[in-house]
């Protein structure tokens, strides 16, 4: 049940903050906005605010939205997404002047990407507000380290037939000495090991609430002619900013992190191209409901950072040329716009409706993916129930 709100709540986040851009450049475009929905119809329910007695009428889902004389705000039995009925959005041929088909190329092309930008900018506040608190980071190559708490040095992989690995150390472990040297950072430890690589050192490790020492000699590589252990470590610590620094890094972060992600989607439609497949890089609803879950039990903090962190990925998966996204209907506005004249309703219609169906296909797919990795904690979960 945790899980399942806590889900819900960031999707909410997500969701309406992306459709929120959309309505709010179509209002200040002119543009009539019929419904907002959370979630995907048919509609549970909805309301509107009567323009004349100022008194808010609920709706349920048989209700004419076009009949009412303010935008319905609406909850969808298919919480998985969100939309902004727009007039005129699927009449090219309506173009008066509070219709989207009425307005300029220019004008429908920011409400289009409105969305988009809206979650770029969730990410920037949710980053600034995170490091006002405290976020966890790499701070490997940080001198200065008098923000950070909590600061550790971890092993995040083991190389098999290694030192480390004979030794039995595992990924997770926290190293909270070498030798003479209490939490060392990477440096020193990586330094440590070179200078004493002829000789057997003493390592003491944290594993959950155990601390335990284990004497490990180091391996010469031969490639570099150093000594090491056989593990990859990561300096990590929670990093505090005053708040103007926070903003600073917030919207710095939001761009670093969108090249990194553009990095990742390049990578994942290559390996579509030559047969590499997506393994495990896709999730879907399950697989993020079950992922956002475990952040939250790590934090507050956690959970914000995986909350930016996914309002990008929606931001670019949304931009993308595809038919049903927003980056699929700039793309036909775009064309639209070159050949001097829209694009036929009919076949523009049938393609985003093909989209929008490979796209649910995607889903359950995904989804079925999800629910077998994640088959024992829902056998688990129905133990508990029955």
């Amino acid at each position: 049940m945790f899980t399942l709100l806590i889900f819900i709540a960031v999707l909410a986040i997500l969701v309406l903050s992306h459709e929120f851009g959309h309505f709010i450049a179509a209002k200040k475009s002119g543009i009539r906005v019929y419904e907002f929905g959370f979630g995907f119809p048919p509609r549970a329910f909805g309301w509107y605010r009567d323009p004349i007695t100022k008194k808010f009428k609920f709706v349920d889902g048989k209700f004419d939205r076009e009949s009412a004389p303010a935008t319905v705000y609406s909850v969808n039995w298919l919480p998985l997404g969100g939309f902004v009925q727009m007039k005129g959005e699927n009449d090219a041929n309506n173009v008066n002047n509070d219709t989207f088909a009425g307005q300029k190329v220019w004008k429908r092309a920011i409400v289009l990407v409105a969305g988009v930008t809206m979650n770029i900018v969730v990410a920037m506040i949710l980053l600034s507000i995170g490091y006002m608190m405290g976020l966890p980071q790499a701070t490997n190559d940080m001198e200065d380290v008098s923000n950070i708490k909590d600061r550790r040095t971890e092993i995040i992989q083991i190389i098999a037939g290694k030192p480390a690995a004979v030794a039995g150390l595992v990924s997770g472990d926290v190293i909270v000495s070498v030798g003479n040297i209490d939490n060392p950072r990477l440096k020193e430890l990586q330094n440590y090991i070179n200078d004493h690589k002829s000789e057997e050192i003493a390592v003491v490790i944290k594993r959950g609430e155990e601390t335990f020492t284990k004497n490990i000699k180091p391996a010469i590589y031969a490639d570099t002619g150093k000594a090491g252990i056989g593990v990859g470590i990561a300096e990590i610590g929670t990093v505090r900013h005053p708040w103007y620094r926070a903003i600073y890094y917030g919207v710095a972060d939001t761009f670093w992190y969108l090249k990194e992600i553009l990095l990742a989607f390049y990578t994942l439609i290559a390996g579509l191209f030559v047969g590499a497949g997506t393994g495990e890089a896709v999730a879907g609803p399950v697989g993020i409901a079950m992922m956002t879950g475990r952040v939250a039990r790590l934090g507050l903090a956690y959970l914000i950072q995986f909350t930016a962190m996914l309002s990008l990925n929606l931001a670019i998966f949304n931009i993308l040329p595809l038919p049903a996204l927003d980056g699929g209907r700039l793309l036909f506005l775009l064309v639209g716009k070159i050949k001097g004249s829209p694009v036929n309703q009919k076949w523009e219609q049938i393609i985003h409706s093909v989209g929008f169906s490979l796209l649910l296909l995607l889903v359950v797919v995904v989804t079925v993916k999800d629910l077998g990795a994640f088959r024992g904690v829902f056998t688990n979960l129905v133990h508990k129930v029955f």
